[in-house]
């Protein structure tokens, strides 16, 4: 009983130094482009603290969720831009309506296992990529949306400044976490870990997997959607090419290195990778000038070998066993003392 509330007092100061630091950061580091990749790194959190949710907890992988991502976007930017509706109420429709979605396609989908469920994910990214490309009429096509998204307001105040957006995406970030903490800790995160573990088990216990696995199939589809939103109403326009395949792997990327089966794993995850692209987009056209896009995928794939070899289960857990391991030594030799 005593390891458990000192469990939740750990989570509950981890979830306090985490806000005070976010906050913090922008009157540290106050110049466009730290706030800029800031911003980008609390979007991708988003959709990332959803996909562990996903592949972590309940085990079910995706290869994927940058379509739901996208939807978000082109339901946030279509509604806003064409139709006048209020940003916020589109955010929320589009969270709704990719999380049914996600809950519809989920039923055939999840009668799949392993890499066969891996590919439907990976065929229905592709497929709503497609749609976004095709549908000219509706999405604008390849060019994208021609009219302009508008920015987010409060009130009187518009978000219109990498500044002022900084605080809101992680506002919604520190909720996805929230939420996901409250999840992973309730009855449903123990019926998506038992499902993680061996799906047979749980089935002989009573937990409807099917009816988990749709649920947070549809929760992490929302996660995205909300993330793509913001995104949308962030760059103010928006084309199919971010809501690709290469971003789906990256996602699952972001999430293998912070950490699948931890809630704080998707900011290191997010964080490092993002880092690491940005040097790469820096540095590899003055080392390789010919280079195309596809180092990326090559960088990638090293990364997810590295990582699976020396830190299996992502930065966080490896984080924390260090420190685990100074604090036993130095315990130790304070008894020697």
């Amino acid at each position: 009983m005593k390891d458990l509330v000192k469990r939740k007092r750990l989570r509950h100061s981890l979830i306090i130094l985490f806000t005070a630091l976010i906050f913090t950061l922008p009157f540290l580091f106050n110049n466009n482009y730290f706030l800029s990749v800031s911003v980008i790194i609390g979007i991708y959190t988003i959709v990332v603290i959803g996909l562990c949710l996903l592949m972590g907890y309940a085990g079910q992988i995706s290869l994927g969720h940058a379509a739901f991502y996208g939807l978000g976007a082109y339901t946030s930017g279509i509604l806003t831009s064409t139709y006048d509706i209020s940003p916020w109420i589109a955010i929320l429709i589009g969270a709704v309506g990719t999380g049914i979605l996600a809950y519809m396609i989920g039923i055939p989908i999840f009668r799949l296992k392993e890499h066969y469920l891996a590919l439907a994910t990976l065929g229905l990214g592709l497929i709503i990529h497609v749609v976004l490309m095709e549908e000219v009429e509706i999405t604008g096509g390849p060019s994208g949306l021609s009219k302009t998204i508008p920015y987010l307001s409060i009130g009187s105040l518009k978000l219109n400044t990498d500044f002022k957006y900084y605080f809101l995406v992680w506002a919604v970030a520190l909720l996805a976490v929230i939420l996901a903490n409250n999840v992973v800790h309730s009855r449903i995160g123990r019926a998506l870990r038992s499902i993680h573990g061996s799906e047979f088990a749980a089935q002989s216990l009573g937990v409807d997997t099917g009816k988990f696995k749709l649920q947070v199939f549809a929760l992490s589809a929302a996660y995205a959607s909300v993330a793509g939103s913001l995104y949308a109403h962030y760059i103010t326009f928006i084309s199919p090419s971010p809501f690709d395949l290469m971003t789906s792997i990256q996602f699952v990327v972001m999430a293998v290195v912070g950490g699948l089966s931890s809630i704080w794993g998707p900011f290191l995850g997010v964080a490092g990778i993002t880092v690491l692209a940005q040097g790469l987009k820096a540095v590899v056209p003055t080392v390789m000038p010919n280079a195309g896009g596809e180092y990326e995928i090559v960088v990638y794939g090293i990364i997810l070998v590295i990582v699976m070899i020396f830190l299996p289960e992502g930065l966080t857990s490896g984080l924390i066993n260090i420190y685990e391991g100074w604090r036993y030594r130095k315990e130790k030799a304070d008894e020697t003392s």
